[in-house]
């Protein structure tokens, strides 16, 4: 921190309500960096002047370059407002979609956030993604709108049609906060009732329940709030009404309070009787907006832009009551002069961070929902977890820094730096003794040069050994290094400490039911099996500045700081905790998957380690890139979009692995699936019909019956697939992450073996499942069942208690369908009877269901995941005395091999088909080529 001492800086560091941890979202090209500059030229760490031309967050070659950010990167700003400082920990993120997840690891780490808007373009696609991406993380928004100027010097548009224009633009801002709200609330009020009454004549539902109870008064942008900011990023000047409130409330003898409610909104100033009066549109008058704001800006970018009056502007500069040197009166670019004097007589940076201070939260004020979110996987509730994680919960509301409180660390990313930049390492003023022995050195290394050019025989004895200038020359450390992107939610993380190192997949309640204690040494490659947890020790602490990092030696609750010495423990995000019961962060939202596959090669094929150790690197340092090892042994990177790949095969040519690559052309992956034809109406008749289907057992291929044998003869299968209702696939897409936790809890050990005490499972349901997961679970097979019967034919009747399992992984959009005669084995919504279940083939059960999952996960077309397509188990039965000459090895492996090959086999007796990845985008042009445009697309 540039403005604070050490001592300073800490004590506003320990006072977590006075720290806002904010990110800026916005669309490409809406100004996000130009306004973190003008919020950083407040701190003196870069001049005014450069505001917007530096891009002083933007540190990568590429980024300046193109123009674009394309990573998140931290600052910590101090701000004093009404006599109480400030510590901002700043985040810019990217506003490319292809850099959507590092929006993501921002939006984590935060409370509050900058949506940043152009006010010529408007509310475009990514500007509704950072709406949406705010409201997933409960963080609350406050609005920028930005280029104001565009509106002058551009669109020439009159203050009034500048005014409705503004309007217009506010409105469709929120009008997407309103559909985020109305479908958060009919969402789960449509969840609760899907088991009414209302839903009992199927296609009903009375979509304005709930909305009349529902508290929208803080949702909506609204000037008079206080949460709405107009100006100009690249001009230095924003306002909100508060500012114009505070200078005519006397002018005009009006209350300020009474200004501030009306400067914005139908309203006009009767000069006659001096009174605000409502109805300004009505009755053809001059809104307070425009006649008080709007008005005295266009005049000022009239006289300095347009005219170029240098008499009126010294006027309006000593009316205005500020100080513009003289250089800057006298310089010729209007836009010198504009930035001048706009930034003092309405400084943007005071404008926003008031804004931020006033009303986005302090970082001691997460509400428990929020924590809930954090600590839960969705659909999952505190209950969940074991008693001492749910006593964590106190911890994060606390935001204690207190000695005797847990640890609490969540590692969003990690991002790589050059070692040189680290501040342990920058280059230090040298004595003159220290000169001297740096002489020494240089002449030892080009005395040992010069020797080795004359004299390259390796026995002569005056040449010196390379031992004996290895004090000199010691091995240098590797350039590379990882740095974790953090926030301590509760005690204080200080440098040297011990903590544990918690995974995505880590279960505290298996942690302390072994006990075990973590090695000091494991890392990534050597973790103990399901455990998913390491103890690590924390080398270094950062104060992230943008380009620069400053040495902390501790970091209290509520700061977002930088972590060394991790990059053996972490792969992209993690948890750390001084305790093993806390558990691991919910997954982040990615607003956008990587789908653009491409694949390298090395130039030269001795430089194949090197590749592959610089897509190791690749891998940990983006949050969004995918690195994959074909059977064939090709290696594969899966992007984003062009640019992301762009920046990718850059970072590994130039940075993680140094060598030459060889990519091939990008393809976009597929999902294979099939088509309902005529045929399928036959085989829905086989189903259901056992005559029909024994006069088509004897010739499969005119149903789409696949019968198989095992390699031994002892094992039967009939199965035939069918395409699955696109209601119910939109469902399970939908729905990945509960029937992830379905999968899990019905798969448990404690399902599958009968106790004798049937209380004991009652008791370990209750435990696993909270009674809100189960209603979700509940909601989820009602939803389901609705659109079954809603496809009417074959699904009608009870087939959603014959679902078996979901694939691929065992939650993807397929199904597996038990229509086996006198068997009901494992049923995905309920548990086994082992009394009554078929042993012989209850047994084999996990074999054929991870038949099923490797044939949904590389269909027979080009290897792609299935989509959309449900298999129906007809027939399979076991000849336990059946023997077969031959070693065809277990028959468990050999049941998982079949099916797979039969699944596959009666997909390819259908009419399928590839489904490829629809790209959307929004064109936007001028009114003027608008007919044209359309007329083109």
């Amino acid at each position: 921190m540039r403005l604070l001492n050490s001592d300073k800086l800490l004590e506003l560091q320990r006072s977590p309500e006075n720290i806002r941890n904010i990110c800026i979202l916005a669309h490409v090209d809406h100004g996000k960096t130009t306004l973190a500059d003008s919020l950083i030229a407040s701190n003196g760490i870069i001049s005014s002047r450069m505001s917007g031309k530096l891009r002083y967050m933007d540190s990568r070659k590429d980024e300046q370059e193109r123009g674009i950010t394309m990573k998140s990167s931290s600052i910590s700003l101090y701000y004093n407002s009404d006599s109480k400082d400030f510590l901002i920990n700043l985040i810019d993120s990217p506003g490319h979609v292809d850099f959507s997840s590092e929006v993501s690891t921002a939006v984590r780490l935060c409370d509050g956030a900058i949506i940043v808007v152009d006010v010529v373009e408007g509310v475009c696609p990514q500007t509704q993604v950072a709406l949406k991406q705010a409201w997933f993380e409960n963080i609350k928004p406050v609005l920028v709108l930005n280029k104001i100027d565009r509106l002058i010097l551009e669109m020439k548009l009159a203050p009034l049609d500048a005014y409705v224009h503004l309007t217009q633009v506010l409105e469709k801002v929120n009008a997407v906060m309103g559909h985020l709200f109305t479908t958060d609330v009919l969402s789960k009020n449509e969840k609760e009732n899907v088991n009414s009454e209302k839903v009992e004549n199927v296609g009903y539902y009375d979509w304005s329940t709930g909305l009349e109870q529902a508290d929208d008064s803080t949702l909506y942008f609204s000037p008079d709030q206080g949460n709405v900011i107009f100006g100009s990023a690249i001009d230095g000047w924003g306002f909100c009404v508060n500012d114009f409130a505070k200078l005519y409330s006397k002018k005009l003898e009006v209350s300020e309070d009474a200004l501030r409610r009306t400067l914005w909104g139908n309203y006009y100033f009767n000069s006659k009787n001096k009174k605000i009066m409502k109805g300004a549109q009505e009755k053809a008058k001059k809104p307070l907006f425009v006649q008080l704001v709007l008005e005295n800006i266009w005049s000022l970018y009239d006289i300095i832009c347009i005219r170029k009056d240098k008499e009126k502007l010294s006027k309006i500069v000593e009316s205005l009551g500020i100080k513009v040197t003289s250089r800057d009166l006298r310089h010729t670019d209007s836009k010198v002069q504009l930035h001048s004097v706009c930034s003092q007589w309405l400084p943007l940076a005071n404008s926003v961070l008031d804004m931020v201070c006033n009303i986005l939260p302090a970082a001691n004020q997460l509400s428990m929902e929020k924590v809930e979110k954090l600590m839960c996987n969705k659909n999952q509730g505190l209950e969940t977890l074991p008693k001492e994680s749910q006593a964590l919960a106190q911890a994060f509301i606390n935001c204690s820094s207190n000695d005797d409180v847990p640890v609490i660390v969540f590692i969003s990313k990690m991002f790589h730096v050059d070692r040189k930049s680290l501040p342990q390492n920058r280059p230090l003023i040298l004595t003159e003794k220290e000169l001297a022995e740096r002489k020494e050195q240089a002449r030892l290394r080009h005395s040992l040069k010069m020797l080795k050019l004359e004299s390259p025989d390796d026995s002569s004895p005056s040449l010196p050994t390379e031992e004996s200038v290895s004090e000199i020359e010691e091995e240098a450390p590797p350039s590379d290094i990882f740095i974790a992107f953090a926030r301590v939610y509760s005690g204080v993380l200080r440098k040297g400490q011990k903590v544990y190192v918690l995974g995505p997949k880590h279960d505290p309640a298996s942690a302390l039911k072994k006990g075990e204690e973590i090695g000091e040494d494991l890392t990534l490659k050597d973790l103990k099996h399901g455990q998913h947890v390491t103890k690590a020790t924390i080398s270094e602490l950062y104060l992230m500045m943008g380009r620069e990092f400053e040495i902390l030696s501790e970091a209290p609750a509520g700061n977002i700081v930088g972590i060394g010495g991790l990059e053996e423990h972490v792969l992209k995000s993690a948890t750390l905790s001084t305790e093993i019961c806390c558990p691991s962060f919910s997954e982040m939202h990615l607003m956008a998957l990587p789908i653009l596959r491409v694949a390298v090669e090395p130039a030269k094929p001795s430089d194949l380690p090197l590749l592959v150790k610089g897509l190791k690197l690749l891998n940990q340092a983006d949050a969004c890139v995918q690195v994959i090892v074909q059977e064939t042994g090709e290696h594969v990177i899966v992007t984003a979009g062009e640019v992301h790949l762009e920046r990718c095969l850059d970072d590994l040519r130039s940075r993680y692995a140094n060598v030459d690559i060889i990519a091939s052309e990008p393809i976009v992956p597929f999902r294979e699936t099939i088509v309902p034809p005529p045929v399928v109406d036959m085989v829905n008749e086989a189903i259901h019909d056992e005559n029909v289907l024994t006069k088509k057992l004897d010739s499969d291929d005119d149903c789409g019956v696949i019968t198989m044998y095992t390699s031994n003869k002892q094992s039967l299968f009939k199965i035939c697939c069918v395409p699955l209702p696109s209601e119910v696939t939109d469902i399970l897409e939908n729905n990945t992450e509960l029937i992830k936790i379905l999968d899990s809890y019905m798969n448990t050990k404690s399902q599958d073996n009968k106790s004798d005490n049937d209380t004991v499972k009652e008791d370990h349901q209750t435990n696993c499942l909270t009674s809100k997961t189960l209603k979700a679970i509940e909601n989820l097979k009602a939803c389901i069942g609705i659109a079954f019967e809603r496809s009417g034919g074959c699904w009608s009747g009870n087939t959603v208690n014959k679902i078996w399992c979901f694939g691929p992984r065992r939650c993807g959009p397929n199904i597996l369908i038990n229509e086996i005669e006198g068997y009901e084995g494992r049923n995905i919504w309920d548990r086994v009877n082992l009394d009554t279940v078929n042993k012989s083939l209850y047994d084999y059960e996990s074999s054929f269901i991870n038949g099923f999952q490797l044939a949904t996960l590389a269909g027979p077309l080009c290897e792609e995941p299935m989509m959309g397509v449900a298999f129906v188990v007809q027939r399979w039965t076991i000849e336990p005395t059946c023997v077969v000459s031959g070693n065809y090895g277990p028959l468990s492996g050999q049941i998982v091999s079949t099916v797979k090959e039969a699944c596959r086999k009666s997909f390819q007796a259908q009419p399928q088909r590839l489904m490829a990845a629809m790209y959307s985008c929004s064109i936007q042009a001028n009114a003027e080529v608008l007919g044209k445009c359309i007329f083109f697309c």
